[in-house]
């Protein structure tokens, strides 16, 4: 099916059936995610980042914390 024909049969669904619609493509993506390949530089970088926190040069955030402030820099 072509991607304008997909679209436009999801804009026929009701607002409660896209969102559904769309956990189920998230589903289907997490079920698969395991055959994801990460790229090199990604790699590196998560390595590079875990050193820097193992060696005390990083610090964690979390994640509720930073979640109120963004939504009270934000509003």
């Amino acid at each position: 099916m072509e991607p304008d024909k997909i679209t436009s049969e999801i804009n026929m669904l009701s607002v409660s059936q896209r969102l559904l619609l769309a956990q189920d493509i998230w589903d289907s993506i997490a079920r698969e995610s395991g055959k994801l390949s990460m790229p090199e530089w990604q790699k590196n970088e998560l390595a590079r980042r875990y050193s820097e926190y193992q060696q005390g040069k990083s610090t964690l955030h979390d994640w509720q914390e930073v979640h109120n402030e963004l939504r009270d820099r934000y509003k």
